[in-house]
């Protein structure tokens, strides 16, 4: 890859004009800009950049659906998915996790290692390693730096690249950096990632989830839910139209663990515990 971007690199600048076989520096420090978008593109963006990105599209999502008003749920899926987040590639992100106020199920990971889901996700979850399962998918499209491919798809990737180096100091600044967040949203949440980055992800997340401790099956016995639901089913309208089938995710992710992380089978579950955090849950809400 670093052979790749210096090749490159240097076909940039042999366009370049030269002067008595030298190159033109005032010239050269013009084109400065293309190579530092050429060296983002090739090398990607930094962490602050992703998480800043993340912070500006999370606006757009909780326009669409607020988080869940009930602590107490929240602080159980931060603490779940902060010790999940510590067994994947990037245990130093600033890692957050939230409940969104929409009983259709779906999951988002927003770059910089935001992770919202669902409280349909949650409803359909029946024990704590379903869970598990599902948040450490999510964990896995922002350790596994999903995101950039999918952005430098989208148009509005050019008006992206370098920009994360300012600071909105003022209206207009602001008002570009909402529509920064929003093209996140369409590139990302609303194409989706690409079939092999689910595929992907669920590989990853199995394992994420084994080595915290849970029951690595957990992700394929949520996805079986999620085969069992009716296709016309608006509650799973948004992710079937994102996600690649259950089934074909199920069975993809079958053949990867092909036996192999059996010894883990008998991790942690919780399904009392999880029942109880669910059933506290609706009870606030039927009061």
């Amino acid at each position: 890859m670093k052979r790749a971007a210096i090749h490159l690199l240097v076909i940039l600048l042999a366009t370049l004009p030269f002067a008595s076989s030298a190159l033109d520096l005032e010239k050269l420090l013009k084109h400065k800009k293309e190579i530092k978008e050429l060296k983002k593109a090739l090398f990607g963006f930094k962490d602050s950049e992703m998480i800043q990105l993340g912070d500006d599209a999370a606006s757009h999502l909780f326009g669409a659906a607020p988080l869940v008003n009930d602590p107490a749920l929240q602080y159980y899926v931060n603490r779940l998915g902060r010790w999940l987040a510590l067994h994947s590639r990037q245990p130093n992100l600033p890692w957050s996790f939230g409940v969104l106020d929409d009983n259709e199920i779906n999951a988002f990971a927003l770059p910089g290692g935001r992770i919202l889901v669902t409280r349909g996700v949650l409803l359909r979850c029946r024990d704590e390693s379903e869970l598990a399962g599902v948040l450490a998918h999510e964990i896995s499209h922002v350790s596994e730096k999903h995101h950039e491919p999918a952005l430098r798809k989208d148009k509005g990737f050019a008006a992206v690249v370098g920009y994360y180096d300012k600071k909105a100091e003022n209206d207009k600044e602001k008002e570009r950096r909402l529509k920064l967040g929003k093209s996140v949203v369409e590139a990302v949440f609303i194409r989706g990632f690409d079939r092999d980055q689910e595929f992907a992800a669920d590989r990853h997340g199995v394992v994420i989830a084994a080595r915290a401790g849970y029951d690595p099956y957990g992700l394929a016995s949520f996805l079986q839910t999620l085969s069992s639901i009716s296709p016309t089913d608006n509650a799973i309208r948004l992710m079937k139209s994102t996600h690649p089938e259950p089934k074909d995710r199920l069975n993809k992710l079958m053949q990867a663990m092909d036996g192999r992380l059996d010894k883990y089978a008998e991790q942690a579950r919780h399904p009392d515990r999880y029942k109880t955090v669910i059933n506290t849950h609706m009870a606030t809400i039927q009061r």
